[in-house]
């Protein structure tokens, strides 16, 4: 089954999801040749295991906190902020509260 992206030129609602936040799922939003962008959702205590990726990444709180770990350390975060990881980094994330992250992936060629 194909997953339903985002096609070029058209508007996806990124709006924090307040109490909807506990049912929906996290979604890839579009993928193109060189970037990736994912809408996060995660209940408190939900997580990602640690993991890494190729390419660079920012992980941008929509609603909620979450906690990330990467080069050893937490860094929490709040919604409103965005953080940057560099590719081939080791990291993780766990929810300290429900929340919702726009994470965005730089595909390497």
């Amino acid at each position: 089954m194909a997953i339903d992206h985002a096609r070029p030129g058209e508007a996806v609602d990124v709006r924090p999801l307040g109490e909807d936040v506990r049912g929906e799922r996290s979604k890839a939003l579009f993928k193109a040749r060189d970037l990736e962008v994912v809408r996060l959702v995660l209940r408190k205590g939900e997580g990602l295991a640690p993991h890494k990726v190729p390419g660079d990444i920012t992980i941008h709180c929509l609603e909620g906190a979450l906690s990330v770990s990467a080069d050893g350390r937490e860094h929490p975060m709040r919604a409103g902020q965005l953080t940057y990881l560099q590719g081939d980094c080791m990291h993780g994330l766990l929810a300290t509260e429900d929340a919702s992250a726009l994470v965005t992936i730089a595909l390497p060629r």
